[in-house]
């Protein structure tokens, strides 16, 4: 991944937690300083290429909001941006508080991103420290961007720069303070994008160096991903531009391969949201365009 790319994914993302914040009621999840960390310019490009993308994403829609350009743009944000990264998002962060109160001491988010949690939430300086892992590109775009618009980092937050679905490597993390201490971390976008043994790999390695009762948070793709087209062919058409963009999706799991590999790996899962329960938890009598996506599923899992 170059440094365009990498910035670009991560933008992408901020985007739509930006846009939430702004622009839906009720909702889902407030990250109400996305919009902090994108220039206004940003801002503009990715709105104005998703606008003219209209005919990618279905040409019914562009048909029907012809010149309707807010319309559009909500259209195609709440139905194929939004929904898995902020409803996601919002179980991660309710396990964490949970955590937190039953005495989690560390925090590692994998492919962090524009993460603002801990921007959020000072409270937890001095009882939680927080490892931030992503790809040296964008954790040296995040530094800038935090710089430029004069957001001093909390004290408790270590930037980790490590390709880990390459190889996770528990020095760099040590490097920075990390401690045999009840941890937890959030896995989230990244199981369909490894092999099922890659995936497997990568979570034993976590969970080598910390106590029993860590546990993660991952979301992973089901048996559906390849053959559910979903509401406006939101399935096929994430599946399509992840190929597109070099990133080819690779795994799904049923529910029972899934709980096979973390039960060998000495896990429990405690919860599982399916695309049905999340959608009753976090999109249940809304007005607009969001809905839970389809074969997306949680997991909360914790270590024996």
């Amino acid at each position: 991944m170059n440094k365009g790319e990498s910035s670009l994914t991560s933008l992408i993302s901020a985007f739509s937690r930006a846009y939430h914040s702004q622009f839906d009621t009720p909702k889902i999840f407030d990250d109400y300083l996305a919009k902090e960390l994108i220039t206004q310019k940003e801002f503009l490009d990715i709105q104005t290429n998703m606008i003219q993308g209209i005919q990618f994403f279905n040409k019914e829609i562009a048909e029907k909001l012809n010149g309707q350009t807010e319309e559009l743009l909500k259209w195609i944000v709440q139905t194929h941006l939004s929904p898995t990264p902020l409803a996601r998002a919002a179980y991660c962060e309710k396990v964490v508080h949970n955590e937190v109160m039953l005495g989690l001491q560390q925090y590692v988010i994998l492919g962090a991103g524009l993460d603002t949690f801990s921007l959020r939430h000072p409270e937890f300086e001095n009882i939680l420290e927080i490892f931030e892992i992503d790809h040296p590109a964008t954790q040296e775009f995040k530094k800038k961007r935090l710089t430029e618009v004069e957001i001093t980092l909390p004290s408790n937050v270590h930037y980790i720069s490590m390709d880990f679905t390459k190889k996770f490597s528990y020095q760099h993390l040590t490097d920075n303070g990390f401690d045999n201490k009840k941890t937890f971390f959030s896995l989230l976008g990244v199981s369909y994008y490894l092999p099922k043994e890659e995936t497997s790999s990568l979570l034993k390695h976590l969970f080598a160096n910390v106590p029993s009762g860590s546990s993660i948070v991952l979301d992973y793709a089901d048996e559906k991903l390849f053959t559910e087209k979903g509401i406006s062919n939101r399935v096929d058409n994430m599946v399509k531009m992840a190929a597109a963009s070099g990133e080819p999706m690779k795994s799904c799991f049923t529910y029972k391969e899934m709980e096979k590999m973390l039960e060998n790996l000495d896990f429990l899962i405690y919860e599982h949201l399916s695309p049905n329960t999340i959608n009753e938890l976090y999109f249940d009598n809304r007005e607009d365009y969001l809905t839970a996506f389809e074969t997306i599923h949680y997991i909360h899992a914790v270590k024996k």
